[in-house]
């Protein structure tokens, strides 16, 4: 049986090879279609939704929008294909991960193109995101195949811990990162034996249903299924009772909403909810060395970014140069379309998020905080008055009790608060719901960096940098940051498994 399925498998691949028209649909303003069964279609009713170019604020493109039909026939082939994939071997389900790769790469200018004008972010930083979707499928290669650990043995008895797939998983992305999101919960799904069926935002939907132009080539049909939509789609996806692993990156909100409807069948969640990052800058740190880098962390993709800073903590016989530097940093920055060469920063992605950012700096000045650069919404290139550009912006005189302090802004903006001692400072990082990331700088990031980092309540906490986390090591938070963790080699494979003992009587 085993020579038949890896028979199988290679006759798919050696004829989807062959398939190369449908390469011609990969461009921003293609026929884009998405993946349902080992098919490219268009929604049941013909029914699209545009896609907006935050640099100007009008359309350049439609996608399908998904009706609950077309998730059916998605879940119904995922769930029979799955009856064949998770008895696939590990060797077959990596050679499918490092074809998709090297399509990926083979595609990365127009897919990065894309990317850049849906999201905003500048080109070069799309590329990068559209070659990290290959470099995961590597990484992924090296850790996937989960073999069975014999957890005790001897004369008489033996004890197995076994990993077997889940079945049907369900991936809901978010509108910042949308291919490395769509890599973090399609890859994992896959290379572990289960099938998975994707929903990007209806934000930045267009790269990632670019996706389905590639995957159609390697995967057997029903493997993988990417469907675009509104937020019914999201809804229908967690209440289907075929799905029985709902992965979802984006809102704390609509994470709490997940787990309340997905608790009723007992429903795998796995919820990655953004955070409120504070970054403590201790008396010691040697403010020029530092002041470059907090910037770079804190805005970052413009400030959206979960993990970025979103609080800075700075003690108050440094706090005046440490808010110059940033307002000289905010005020050298070149923000503008995506696909501009001289472009650091872009747009905010939507109009709903530009006029939270505003509503948020509005509020901080009201209550006594103030701006020392940036602080209003603008139009770059002169020509775009719908654009969603807001100016990178410094808030001193921040205080707990702002909104801009208490919530994530999620936003090229960020409040620099003072404090007298560490203490205080740690205390109040932590008054917080959220608890993904954290940072301490100081010069002595062994001594008291270390010190300071082990109080802080967050999933991950860094000494001297933020964001950047290490491959070797998960990503996910605690408190309302969310459940479950991904990456870090086999840890986050193991949220797309379940666990099987075996107890052998060998007499």
């Amino acid at each position: 049986m085993a020579v038949n399925r890896i028979s199988a498998v290679t006759r798919h691949l050696t004829s989807a090879s062959a398939v190369s028209e449908t390469l011609s649909l990969l461009s921003p303003t293609g026929n884009h279609r998405m993946l349902i069964g080992g098919k490219l279609s268009g929604a049941a009713n013909n029914a699209s939704i545009p896609v907006i170019n935050p640099a100007t604020g009008k359309p350049f493109t439609s996608v399908p929008d998904a009706t609950k039909q077309d998730l059916d026939d998605a879940v119904s082939s995922a769930k029979k294909a799955f009856q064949s994939w998770s008895k696939t071997s590990y060797r077959e389900r990596a050679d499918c991960l490092m074809k998709f790769a090297n399509l990926v790469k083979e595609n990365a200018q127009v897919l990065g193109r894309a990317l850049s004008m849906e999201q905003g972010k500048p080109l070069p930083y799309a590329m990068a995101e559209v070659m990290g979707v290959a470099s995961a499928c590597a990484e992924l290669v090296k850790h996937g195949d989960l073999q069975p650990k014999i957890t005790f043995e001897d004369a008489k008895q033996r004890a197995e811990l076994h990993y077997v797939p889940r079945g049907v998983v369900g991936g809901i992305t978010p509108w910042n990162f949308p291919l490395a999101m769509a890599a973090n919960k399609l890859l994992p799904a896959v290379i572990t034996g289960n099938t998975v069926i994707l929903k990007p935002s209806p934000y930045t939907p267009l790269s990632t249903v670019m996706l389905s132009e590639l995957a159609v080539q390697v995967f057997p049909p029903g493997v993988m299924n990417i469907l675009t939509g509104g937020d019914g789609l999201g809804q229908w996806m967690v209440e289907h009772p075929d799905i029985v692993h709902i992965t979802f990156t984006g809102s704390q909100a609509t994470g709490q909403k997940i787990l309340k409807t997905g608790a009723d069948r007992i429903k795998k969640i796995t919820l990655e909810l953004g955070g409120n990052d504070a970054a403590i800058v201790l008396p010691d740190a040697d403010i020029k060395a530092v002041a470059p880098k907090l910037f770079g962390r804190a805005f970052f993709n413009s400030g959206q970014v979960c993990v970025a800073i979103k609080r800075l903590y700075v003690h108050e016989s440094q706090y005046d140069s440490v808010v110059g530097a940033l307002k000289q940093a905010a005020e050298g920055s070149v923000v503008g379309d995506g696909l501009d060469k001289k472009t650091q920063f872009g747009p905010i992605n939507n109009k709903m998020q530009l006029h939270r950012i505003e509503g948020l700096v509005h509020d901080a000045v009201q209550s006594g905080a103030k701006v020392v650069a940036g602080g209003h919404r603008f139009d770059p290139t002169g020509k775009n008055p719908d654009s969603y550009f807001f100016q990178p912006t410094i808030v001193a005189d921040a205080r707990e009790g702002m909104r801009l302090v208490d919530e994530e802004q999620f936003g090229p903006v960020l409040p620099v608060i003072k404090y007298r001692n560490v203490d205080d400072a740690i205390a109040s990082a932590n008054n917080s719901d959220f608890g993904l990331g954290g940072s301490v700088w100081t010069s002595d990031p062994e001594g008291k960096g270390a010190d300071v980092a082990r109080r802080v309540e967050a999933g991950m906490v860094w000494v001297n940098d933020h964001l950047v986390s290490h491959p070797t090591t998960p990503f996910g938070g605690i408190k309302l940051s969310g459940i479950g963790r991904e990456g870090g080699g086999q840890i986050g494979l193991l949220e797309f498994v379940d666990m099987k003992s075996f107890k052998i009587m060998k007499k």
